[in-house]
């Protein structure tokens, strides 16, 4: 990797070809910006980047791998349901960005502006450039709250009714707005788009519910799961003892029913009909929590040759690698794979994503393969969970020897002490690839 540093055009004895130089290189303001070259460029560093990073650079050793990722702090989202929850804390689910990359990799604190893989470049907010041989791209999803009229609004209020679990901005509204909580409607919705852990919209209205009955406040509330979806879960297996819950706890849920608009002033929220769009009607409610409609970055979107029709990284679903540019591999959330989009799901691509990389920079042809493995912690409450575990198929993919449609306690004590700790310890340092050798080994049969 080499730099050429930033300096201020301010010296008056600069050398004709200095001049020539300078006059090609300075923006208007002023600035000489550094170019980076580099063997393989992660952009994001969140779960996806950080692991096939530090695996990357522990084989290609220091200075060989820069990550491109713009934040200060790496949250732990999953955490985030039970921080809405009031179970964990906000600053339990955070470390600094710095103490969890790779020592051996290059960290720049800038975000991709423009991607060109054609010329394997990519450029920065900041100015740089990135010139790179291998290209990751883990850039996951983007939030897309003000696509709903009125929702930024709405979340602006402070001590507020509306609520929100997927942002850390807004994470902690949803335990305040569960305490404000005294009579009425709680709406809990599922936007029309892809989401970050398609499970995630159910586990709040779970807990939410069983912190009602705790708290004596369930008998005055109304509890309606509105989701776009046509079922409940993408996977019927979980799907029924899903129904099954929600029937036992009398929680009113509506498919194919989406939210187009909230109005703060009134306490009002707007649906529409996704079979019928031109029939809409309004709800009044005392609490609303809203999954906002997410998608692909607009960065990743501006590059046509680098996505599908809907701004997704245009990977082969089984190797991840790209299908028309051999050095580019995507990961996690931002990639076309048909997956659920978990953390689970980056935990097992992550090392696929890594024998295809080396592979790829050995001449070889990738040959490993990601059979779609996402798992999703259904959060049933303040002591239960039902771990559901599936493939690219939706077909049961179980770690366990055991029927993981019931709501178990050792689930839900696995989700909230076991995971964060081989989240942090082990995923991040590229040292698991998710729950494949262990399902193997619990399922030995003797």
């Amino acid at each position: 990797m080499y730099t050429v540093n930033k300096v201020l055009c301010s010296s008056s004895r600069v050398q004709s070809w200095q001049i020539g130089f300078l006059a090609r290189n300075l923006s208007t303001s002023g600035i000489l910006y550094e170019h980076h070259k580099c063997k393989l460029l992660v952009v994001g560093g969140g779960a996806g980047g950080c692991s096939v990073a530090a695996k990357a650079s522990n084989k290609l050793g220091e200075g060989k791998v820069i990550v491109l990722e713009p934040a200060d702090k790496h949250y732990y989202q999953p955490m985030f349901t039970l921080i809405g929850g009031g179970i964990k804390k906000l600053e339990d689910s955070f470390r600094p960005m710095k103490s969890v990359l790779p020592a051996l990799a290059t960290w720049l604190q800038d975000s991709a502006a423009k991607f060109e893989p054609e010329n394997n470049t990519v450029h920065t907010k900041g100015g740089d450039s990135i010139e790179y041989e291998y290209l990751l791209v883990a850039v996951g999803l983007q939030l897309n709250y003000e696509q709903i009229p009125g929702l930024v609004e709405a979340l602006s209020i402070p001590n507020g009714k509306v609520c929100s679990n997927y942002s850390p901005k807004y994470v902690n509204r949803t335990w305040q707005a569960l305490q404000n909580f005294r009579t009425g409607n709680a709406l809990f919705t599922f936007p029309n788009s892809p989401v970050k852990c398609p499970g995630a919209p159910q586990k709040v209205l779970y807990i939410a519910e069983h912190y009602l009955r705790k708290s004596n406040k369930r008998k005055n509330a109304n509890l309606f799961y509105n989701t776009s979806l046509p079922v409940l879960f993408g996977v019927k297996h979980y799907a029924d003892a899903l129904w099954e819950i929600v029937k036992k706890r009398n929680i009113n849920v509506n498919l194919r029913t989406n939210l187009v608009e909230v109005k703060p002033s009134t306490n009002e929220a707007v649906f529409e009909n996704l079979d019928n769009p031109d029939e809409r009607f309004t709800v009044n409610y005392e609490f609303l929590h809203v999954t906002p409609p997410m998608g692909a970055p607009d960065v990743l979107k501006a590059c046509k040759s680098l996505v599908n029709e809907i701004g997704f990284v245009d990977v082969n679903k089984d190797t991840l690698q790209h299908q028309r540019f051999g050095n580019v591999f995507a990961i996690g959330d931002c990639s076309s794979s048909p997956n659920s989009k978990t953390a689970a799901s980056v935990a097992a691509q992550s090392q696929v994503v890594y024998k295809n990389l080396m592979a790829v920079m050995d001449g070889k042809t990738p040959n490993r393969v990601f059979d779609g493995y996402a798992s999703c912690p259904l959060v049933t409450g303040y002591n239960t969970c039902v771990l559901a575990e599936f493939d690219y198929s939706l077909t049961p993919l179980e770690t366990f020897p055991l029927d993981q449609r019931k709501e178990r306690y050792s689930m839900y004590m696995m989700k909230k002490d076991v995971m964060p700790p081989l989240y942090w310890h082990l995923l991040l340092n590229g040292l698991w690839n998710g729950p494949g050798l262990m399902r193997k080994l619990m399922h030995i049969r003797l």
